[in-house]
């Protein structure tokens, strides 16, 4: 089980790293453009999916690694996994084509405002779903 807790450490710090150099691409030595392009977007969103991927593993294993889910844990990681999904449905509507500015010829798609708020709130509600998985378990009994 401690292999399994290490892995999910690994993964959220990759996952931190990643959305740290999505997030401000000139500390790898890439100039940065105007505006935030869907690469950069999808480095981010990849970063985001392997931090909280990674703080899922590391809960299970470390505190319940013989318990099975209860149903409260099980809607916090769906809510995890729902937060992911309109994390990148937000940053990238543009680019879907249900943004307010498709894509054509003539214009290059902003990430606006609005994108920066579901971003940031499809995060929080990852985050939230990490943290009601981890206190909706069962405590563990004292070790004698």
């Amino acid at each position: 089980m401690v292999r399994a807790t290490q892995l999910g450490v690994a993964l959220g710090a990759l996952g931190f790293i990643l959305t740290l150099m999505g997030l401000f691409p000139g500390v790898t030595g890439i100039i940065p453009g105007r505006g935030v392009g869907a690469i950069q977007f999808l480095v981010v969103w990849v970063g985001f999916f392997l931090l909280i991927l990674g703080a899922i593993i590391y809960v299970k294993y470390a505190y319940f690694p013989h318990d099975p889910s209860n149903l409260s844990q099980q809607v916090g990681i769906r809510l995890a996994w729902t937060g992911l999904i309109l994390t990148g449905m937000s940053g990238l509507a543009d680019f879907l084509g249900f943004g307010s500015q498709i894509p054509s010829p003539e214009t290059v798609p902003v990430f606006g405002e609005l994108q920066l708020l579901g971003v940031v709130g499809g995060f929080l509600m990852s985050a939230l779903g990490v943290m009601l998985y981890a206190l909706a378990g069962m405590p563990r009994s004292p070790q004698r």
